[in-house]
């Protein structure tokens, strides 16, 4: 069984009366953290988007914006490697060169 049909289940029990509204609640919260910590009213883990706003484009890392240094920092890899990652994107896909002006103009330098 899915976490959806799970989640869908507790619903038809809270909505038949078998679930009170804190049983349903702490039900729905014990079946989100077990799928990795413990989850917001939004169904994301609570620490996620507080680690993405961590992220920020290197000043010391860089070649042309830093997105590749502080993508570095961010993941624990290699800066070459998302350099590579960029390139390789760019010239199999296209839309590496994309997503890398669209990072230096939406992500904020550190400092």
């Amino acid at each position: 069984m899915s976490i959806s049909d799970e989640i869908k289940r507790l619903h038809e029990l809270h909505l038949s009366g078998a679930l009170t509204d804190a049983e349903f609640a702490q039900a729905k919260e014990k079946l989100l953290s077990s799928i990795g910590g413990s989850a917001s009213a939004s169904g994301f883990p609570d620490d996620s988007l507080g680690q993405l706003g961590k992220f920020r484009r290197s000043k010391s890392d860089q070649w042309f914006g830093g997105i590749c240094g502080g993508l570095g920092k961010f993941t624990g890899l290699e800066s070459w490697v998302w350099r590579l990652i960029f390139v390789l994107f760019t010239f199999y896909f296209g839309f590496g060169l994309v997503a890398y002006l669209l990072a230096w103009i939406f992500v904020p330098e550190e400092g």
